[in-house]
């Protein structure tokens, strides 16, 4: 029994550490690319169009890229257009 109970600790452990952390800055949840690509069902270069046409802003923390979750919910309100993201038809 005592062999069962180790290896479901053991178990629960390497669950543990493959759960995703979420970063978040000054108490606001951060979002990266993954995320956003599947959040908008979208492509990781539209996801840079965005960024590169100023539409979405984005935190580059140590070579990663983030989005804060406010300025995602702003871009989703201005540029959601019958629930079509722009550019999608």
């Amino acid at each position: 029994m005592k062999r069962i109970m180790d290896r479901l600790d053991m178990l629960e452990n390497r669950i543990t550490k493959k759960e995703k952390v979420r970063h978040r800055l000054n108490g606001e949840l951060l979002l990266d690319n993954q995320d956003l690509c599947f959040m908008l069902n979208i492509s990781k270069r539209t996801l840079q169009r965005y960024r590169s046409s100023g539409q979405l802003p984005f935190k580059r923390i140590e070579q990663k890229t983030y989005y804060l979750e406010s300025d995602v919910h702003k871009f989703i309100r201005e540029h959601f257009n019958d629930g079509r993201l722009p550019g999608k038809k």
